[in-house]
């Protein structure tokens, strides 16, 4: 699985300008839902934050993989998001998140795909050279490249 694939064009958000969990998960979701015709950015963030009422997504150094899975929809679909400044997340590490990821799923029949992209980004994430390329990459074409170069190592 190729995380590049699954984010569409204008799914890359190079400078977050939220500060808090909820704005990031908002910024994220109207660039989702840009590509979606049909799915409220409102609604999504509306799960997204559900979903972390449950535990946080941030994963600790300085990442977060916010999911969830939507009605309507008949594919995984991915979004980038990169705060230069940091916004505090819940992290594991108590450590401000600045790479996020966002996943969401179908509703239905999809808990394999859904799962097995988390468990991609993670080990992705887990690479510090990848996590120093992303946060030092020039503009949405560096972030693009950055992604897609990771894809085809991994």
């Amino acid at each position: 699985m190729r995380i590049f694939d699954l984010i569409p064009a204008g799914g890359i958000v190079d400078d977050l300008r939220s500060e808090t969990k909820e704005g990031v998960l908002r910024e994220l979701s109207d660039a989702v839902c840009r590509a979606v015709p049909g799915m409220s950015p409102d609604h999504l963030a509306s799960v997204l934050l559900d979903r972390e009422a449950l535990g946080s997504t941030g994963i600790g150094e300085g990442v977060a993989i916010p999911h969830g899975k939507m009605p309507g929809i008949d594919r995984l679909i991915a979004a980038f998001g990169r705060s230069r400044g940091g916004v505090q997340f819940a992290s594991l590490d108590g450590k401000p998140a600045r790479i996020f990821f966002l996943v969401v799923a179908p509703e239905s029949n999809s808990a394999g795909m859904h799962l097995k992209a988390l468990a991609r980004i993670s080990r992705l994430v887990k690479d510090e050279r990848f996590r120093r390329s992303l946060l030092e990459a020039e503009g949405i074409e560096g972030l693009s490249r950055a992604l897609r170069e990771e894809d085809e190592l991994a």
